[in-house]
């Protein structure tokens, strides 16, 4: 039986390396895509014997996007299993926040996601199977007040996974969206939220929602929320006017 290739962007930590490792003992081979390249070698080095390929890229830089899927093409690597997963945020209030990480944030959040799945994807129509899995964030469901950017980046790559697994309807490929709560991983360090109320009222592991995810893949699910409590508080911002919600993410936002 043919080896499945699985690409997971931003591979050198948190969820993306919680889905390496739970990927590599189902037998994918793997291609792991980040910026510290230091990080991925003790990531190839731990995972052996499994087939681990790394690629050291800033996928913030379409460029190197593109200087990827060239590689893959060179290498003649088929993706079955493309995972977005690469992304940051930022916490504060707009006005006060770097110009320069914003537009970083939204280069990597929502022009990586979409290059890479332009690219992989027409690949996967032409063999007539596979699955992308888009992290998003449960960010996606509502406006987020000290973290504006973060929240319209997540609230696009909802959308624009939704609509591509119904556009891939019926062709054998499968788009999944990833929408975890807060998560015990580097990125809430990156974006300064370990004081805030939304942090220390309880967050699930990295491991948590790697299982989720995979489980959701396995069940072909379009949108994957992990933890019973995540999944209420996304269906419950439906039934609430956005001011209020808007208000309510706000003080869950600020520092304890």
């Amino acid at each position: 039986m043919e080896r499945k290739t699985a690409l997971i962007t931003g591979a050198s930590g948190g969820i993306g390396l919680e889905l390496a490792v739970r990927l590599a003992k189902d037998g994918y081979q793997l291609v792991l895509a980040a910026r510290s390249e230091k990080k991925l070698l003790e990531i190839q080095q731990e995972l052996s014997p499994h087939s681990v390929i790394i690629k050291r890229k800033d996928l913030s830089r379409m460029e190197e996007v593109h200087e990827l899927y060239r590689e893959l093409q060179n290498e003649g690597i088929k993706v079955d299993l493309l995972i977005n997963n690469a992304g940051f945020g930022l916490f504060g209030d707009f006005h006060q926040t770097s110009a320069e990480e914003e537009l970083n944030m939204i280069d990597l959040n929502i022009k990586t996601v979409t290059l890479l799945t332009k690219l992989i994807l027409p690949d996967m129509l032409k063999e007539g199977k596979g699955q992308i899995l888009n992290v998003a964030s449960t960010a996606a469901f509502q406006p987020g007040p000290l973290m504006a950017v973060y929240y319209a980046t997540k609230a696009y790559v909802l959308s624009f996974s939704e609509a591509l697994e119904q556009e891939c309807k019926g062709t054998g490929v499968h788009v999944s969206v990833l929408c975890p709560g807060p998560t015990s991983t580097g990125f809430s360090e990156r974006a300064e939220l370990g004081s805030s109320k939304l942090f220390q009222s309880g967050v699930m592991t990295s491991g948590q929602v790697a299982d989720s995810a995979i489980s959701g893949l396995k069940k072909k699910k379009t949108v994957i929320i992990p933890g019973n409590k995540n999944k209420l508080l996304a269906q419950a911002v439906r039934f609430m006017p956005r001011k209020t919600v808007a208000e309510i993410v706000r003080r869950t936002q600020e520092r304890a």
